[in-house]
């Protein structure tokens, strides 16, 4: 069926676009076409926009606070969708995720402690935790059969042997796509109670999950870590809204709470963005349907990676994904090395995708795509990417 919204393809070159406006200045080729930085190239939902619009028509862009409305709207998300009854202390405004994840290392660890996460992952929680001066420690997942899951042992192991004061949750998972059960969330947590493990849940993609993968909040999966662990959450992966920098990150611990607060004040951070928070306000308040409508879409462009793959690239494998909107691809079968890879997707193939090594050394032989683009533009990508591996032959 077509989707006129999303299938209209919209020039974003020239409106210093992240994704598309910067290749030479990231050493690529100024024609590559970007399917890699996770925003969509989908125009913002109509509500959004109106209710930038009135505030822009009122001219005024002073100091702003966060309101009741505002609670009520974002709290009513959670609720609805999720079961998850938050209270309005909890929430804690911050200029995006990565920003609080930073927030978080330094507030909740001190200089040369040991912080875990779960390669292959999302790039940054390395470098909040390095560029902080702290030490990494990694629990890898396990890749069996074209599937990921934690490696339980090794989580409680390496949490030992390093006297780790933080873990960093992805949730639902980013590169893998993997949307962790309430049985994995609950083990984890288990492991994080016993040896009093801080538990930082990133859950920006909570919105995007597939049928048959119900995502679950982290403190409602171990409730007894509501008060050791922090929710992060933003409108921007799920309503395109990245630019306007607003995460809200739920804090139930009062301690944890007044711990984080207090780092945030030190950083200088104090009023929220008025945009970012009234395009935030909007989105959950009245813009459900079109969330609706944007994930059939991007189930629709998943099912046609799947079918392409199959049909033209049976070398290249699809990691099935129960969640997020990207295509998380394993491209061991081409034989080819690291540098070999990213050589033929960028020269050959002129595509701008992530290349797997970012997300970890085990991921070497992977590349992520970012859906979240009109259809058009994903058949254009698809037909580059085969005429680039037909090349080889």
């Amino acid at each position: 069926m077509i989707n006129l919204p999303f299938d209209h393809v919209i020039n974003r070159k020239g409106t210093n676009s992240e994704k598309f406006d910067y290749p030479v200045e990231r050493g690529l080729p100024a024609d590559v076409l970007p399917l890699w930085v996770a925003d969509m190239d989908f125009q913002a939902p109509a509500g959004v926009r109106e209710a930038l619009s009135r505030r822009i028509e009122h001219g005024i862009f002073g100091y702003s606070g966060i309101s009741d409305s505002y609670h009520q709207a974002v709290g009513g998300w959670f609720r609805d969708k999720f079961g998850w009854e938050t209270q309005r202390e909890w929430l804690v405004p911050t200029p995006g995720v990565v920003y609080a994840l930073a927030t978080a290392v330094r507030a909740f660890t001190q200089p040369g402690d040991r912080v875990l996460i779960q390669p292959p992952v999302y790039y940054p929680f390395y470098s909040v935790i390095g560029k902080n001066g702290r030490q990494l420690v990694e629990n890898q997942l396990r890749y069996d059969n074209g599937r990921y899951s934690m490696d339980l042992a090794d989580f409680e192991r390496k949490i030992v042997d390093n006297d780790v004061k933080l873990f960093i949750l992805c949730s639902p998972h980013n590169p893998v796509c993997r949307v962790w059960t309430r049985e994995e969330l609950r083990a984890v947590g288990e492991i994080c109670l016993k040896h009093d493990v801080i538990v930082l849940s990133d859950e920006i993609h909570c919105d995007f999950t597939f049928p048959g993968h119900p995502h679950t909040i982290f403190p409602l999966a171990v409730p007894e870590m509501a008060h050791r662990s922090l929710v992060c959450t933003a409108p921007s992966k799920s309503f395109n809204l990245a630019g306007l920098q607003t995460s809200n990150i739920w804090i139930p611990g009062q301690q944890l709470r007044e711990r984080y607060l207090a780092e945030l004040d030190r950083a200088g951070t104090d009023m929220p963005n008025v945009m970012g928070l009234i395009a935030c306000e909007a989105a959950y308040a009245s813009c459900g349907q079109w969330l609706e409508e944007c994930r059939s879409y991007m189930q629709a462009n998943l099912a046609h990676v799947r079918d392409y793959l199959a049909r033209y690239l049976p070398q290249i494998r699809l990691v099935e994904p129960e969640g997020t909107y990207f295509a998380w691809l394993d491209c061991s079968g081409l034989g080819l090395s690291a540098q070999a890879l990213n050589e033929l997707i960028i020269h050959r193939a002129k595509l701008w995708l992530d290349a797997g090594e970012i997300f970890g050394q085990c991921a070497q032989q992977f590349q992520r795509v970012v859906l979240a683009c009109p259809r058009a533009t994903l058949d254009r990508a698809l037909d580059q990417l085969r005429a680039a591996v037909e090349s080889l032959e």
